[in-house]
């Protein structure tokens, strides 16, 4: 059954790589809670949810080594396995892969695992069969201490997953299959599927040089390939994974899966999601899976990179949390609207220099403490620090304009002078970082400021309207980086004192 479906500015810190895109070290971030049930989404919260590597530990199955993960917590576990070949600790370090296994640890405790013949799990001589990796999954399951699990797979892991499910019912209380088919060849009865030939020409790329030089992610993802960060982690996880011989013999007996006997055993409720530009498993192959299975529904999305942590994965990924919890928090349960602040002090290599080290270290230490008082005072959470400035975040942005001015005036009227700029919208909050766009142009904001000015953008400007704050246009420029021409404002009369110290204050270094 289915269904379808430039010197001394903020200028400087970006160059740094700072503040531009990403900054993050916020003290503190939203809880997020597991699972409380079978049968919705439970305690996983509509926050951050941030995830950290799991000690790599090995069950026993028979007389092979399976390496395997525990991540997160929560009542519902989630055994997942990543197509052909793998390597757990190497998911670690690929910022999208990362993103993926976040977005499912939303949903419950995660159990990782390689399965044999690949990455750190062992590798004995030859290419295991589904049916022999059934035992290896349930070893897992049981080191785990796990009785029942959501079973997420890709490719052969899919097939993994159907299997399971059809020897151990007991154990599996819902599947979600990514590229997923009975048998991946055309077969009396299942007439779609790869072709021999363009399967084998696979399998000899891997053993004629191509495995371990990225050479077929053109094919398997095409939307990264071309990506260098990205084409350098898949170099490693093909020769982390497997060697360019096992690849192979894994390759050919995922084209040689059948598993058109073990379909009808299968009770659990599976979610098939597929992309459509994807050539190695056609959709109707899916759809036969689909139509064949007593509960199951197929969602065809669009893209063509098959690794599910490739590509729009919080699409694929809104999918699985609508099958197993009937919600879509998405990735929008990290974005917030928020005002951003971004001070720097004017003529900082200039002071350095005429001050030596030690003095300048005294100034940016008594700095950072009068800046981080003034924060508090006014709602503002600090980001980050680069050098001698301060990113901060505010909830309205009235506190941050005003805490704007009382850091530029409380800080004149001990000798130390800044530039500052403000803009609000939507960026993606985590537990320590902030990003997006509205990021970029604070700190753009802030750059074109000469010393002693709080700019701000329109935006803010018009969000402050009926406050007692003072603010004169400067007109329209475009911002390094940023769409558009923005027009910008001048917060507040240059003052030659404190507006808002709130208390007294040693006097910083002076030189």
């Amino acid at each position: 059954m289915t269904a379808a479906v430039r010197g001394d500015g903020p200028e400087r810190v970006l160059a740094r790589g700072g503040w531009y895109g990403v900054v993050a070290r916020t003290r503190s971030g939203p809880d997020v809670a597991p699972w409380s049930g079978d049968d919705q989404v439970g305690r996983r919260g509509r926050g951050t949810h941030v995830l950290t590597p799991g000690e790599t530990r090995f069950a026993r199955s028979g007389e092979v080594d399976v390496a395997y993960q525990v991540v997160g917590e929560g009542d519902r576990d989630l055994l997942v396995g990543i197509g052909w070949a793998s390597h757990l600790e190497l998911l670690w370090e690929l910022p999208e892969t990362v993103h993926f296994l976040e977005r499912l640890g939303r949903m419950g405790r995660l159990i990782l695992f390689d399965a044999r013949g690949t990455g750190l799990s062992d590798r004995p001589p030859g290419s295991p069969s589904v049916e022999e990796l059934v035992p290896d999954a349930v070893a897992v399951l049981d080191a785990a201490g796990s009785e029942r699990a959501v079973v997420v797979g890709w490719l052969d892991k899919a097939a993994l997953a159907l299997a399971l499910a059809a020897h151990h019912p007991e154990r599996v209380t819902a599947l979600v299959l990514g590229e997923a088919c009975a048998s991946m060849r055309p077969r009396p009865g299942h007439p779609s599927g790869l072709g021999a030939d363009d399967g084998e020409r696979v399998a000899a790329a891997v053993e004629s040089g191509a495995w371990g030089t990225a050479a077929l992610l053109p094919w398997i993802a095409p939307g990264v390939a071309h990506d260098p960060r990205v084409a350098a982690w898949w170099r490693r996880w093909e020769r982390m994974s497997a060697t360019p011989n096992t690849a192979a013999s894994l390759w050919r007996t995922m084209l040689d899966l059948d598993l058109r006997h073990l379909v009808p055993a299968v009770r659990a409720p599976a979610l098939l999601l597929h992309r459509a530009g994807t050539s190695l498993v056609p959709l109707e192959s899916v759809q036969w899976l689909a139509d064949a299975l007593a509960e199951a529904r197929v969602v065809e999305l669009p893209g063509s990179d098959i690794p599910a942590f490739f590509g729009d994965t919080d699409t694929l990924m809104d999918e699985v949390e609508d099958f197993l919890a009937g919600t879509r928090t998405g990735s929008d349960a990290d974005r917030r609207v928020l005002t951003m602040l971004v001070t720097d002090v004017v003529g900082s290599t200039e002071q350095a220099a005429r001050l030596g080290d030690r003095r300048w270290d005294e100034l940016v230490a008594w700095h950072h403490q009068e800046v981080r008082a003034l924060l508090a005072r006014h709602g503002g959470r600090e980001i980050d620090t680069a050098g001698d400035g301060f990113l901060a975040v505010f909830d309205l942005p009235s506190r941050a304009l005003t805490c704007a001015l009382a850091v530029r005036d409380h800080l004149a009227a001990h000798g130390l002078t800044i530039r500052a700029g403000l803009h609000a919208g939507e960026v993606v909050q985590g537990p320590t970082s902030v990003r997006g766009l509205a990021v970029h142009v604070a700190a753009r904001v802030a750059a074109t400021a000469t010393a002693g000015q709080v700019r701000t953008t329109s935006t803010v400007r018009d969000l402050v309207l009926g406050a007692p704050l003072v603010l004169e246009p400067c007109g329209s420029t475009p911002l390094k980086g940023v769409p558009g021409t923005w027009e910008l404002w001048v917060a507040g009369p240059h003052s030659d004192g404190p507006v808002d110290a709130g208390r007294a204050t040693p006097r910083p270094p002076q030189g």
